[in-house]
């Protein structure tokens, strides 16, 4: 299979690709949010600045500091925030920027990324039912994919079975599941990409569950979403087109803090050693 969103956004590479995610502050709406968007803007400068340093090919923007999430975002306050940050982010980056608008805003994380000039963002349900601690979770795509045909060319990169949540009527994941679950978010809700996680933050994908996506999906674009660190790398790089890392690069590898640089910069190097051994 082939897909020219994922491939445009990252038409520069013909290896993995990896990306380094900022975990936002609290936005205005939240219920801890204090000080001004104007420091969320100095924050989110300060944190592409370090990630390009360190040599990521691209950055992916959440308002992880919103936690607990809603099920849907919809505060015109917390959107306008979001999007005005976002476009700052864009504007001062040289490499693809994307957003994931927690816990299932795809329609307002796309409409965001419209105006921003995001290239791609992250949808944590997508042709799933989730049952989470926001609440049950119904999956974005028929929505989404009405207003991506009526505003084209920013790319979706869609979890299966995402991390802190379960699925809806499914005890355990087997292989025909997998399968039935990845091809219909490719051939039905047109993602671009698909993305496999642990259960939660910071903990890598179930080899096994990975093993099977890839199996149903042969060459079509996966991601590495959650978990990757310096131990791991060498074996999922080999499986995958690309890793999203939030946790290990940031201050103490805590999910919600600062960017880190020498972290981010030690993930980077050892990611390119990683690849450089793997297509030799």
């Amino acid at each position: 299979m082939k897909n020219s969103l994922f491939h445009e956004v990252f038409k520069e590479f013909e290896r993995p690709v990896a990306i380094a995610v900022v975990h936002l502050p609290p936005l205005p709406g939240s219920h801890s949010f204090s000080g001004s968007v104007e420091e969320i803007v100095d924050y989110v400068l300060r944190e592409v600045h370090i990630i390009e340093e360190a040599g990521f090919d691209a950055l992916l923007i959440e308002n992880f500091g919103d936690a607990p999430f809603l099920k849907r975002v919809r505060n015109p306050v917390t959107l306008t925030a979001f999007t005005v940050v976002v476009r700052e982010a864009v504007r001062s980056s040289s490499i693809p920027v994307g957003i994931n608008l927690l816990r299932n805003s795809a329609c307002e994380a796309y409409a965001a990324a419209y105006a921003a000039g995001a290239k791609f963002i992250r949808v944590n349900a997508y042709v799933e039912t989730l049952v989470t601690d926001s609440g049950i979770i119904e999956p974005a795509a028929p929505k989404l994919l009405r207003l991506r045909s009526r505003y084209p060319g920013i790319a979706v990169f869609a979890d299966v079975m995402c991390k802190h949540a379960v699925v809806l009527g499914v005890q355990s994941a087997t292989p025909e599941y997998i399968r039935a679950t990845v091809l219909d978010a490719v051939e039905r809700g047109k993602a671009d990409a698909i993305i496999v996680t642990g259960r939660r933050t910071g903990e890598p994908p179930d080899p096994w569950i990975l093993m099977n996506v890839r199996k149903a999906l042969d060459s079509y674009p996966v991601l590495m979403g959650s978990g990757a660190n310096l131990d791991n790398l060498e074996y999922y790089l080999r499986f995958v087109e690309g890793v999203i890392v939030g946790s290990f690069i940031k201050e103490n590898g805590r999910a919600g803090r600062a960017t880190d640089r020498d972290r981010a910069k030690m993930f980077v190097q050892k990611f390119r050693e990683v690849i450089a051994t793997l297509t030799r």
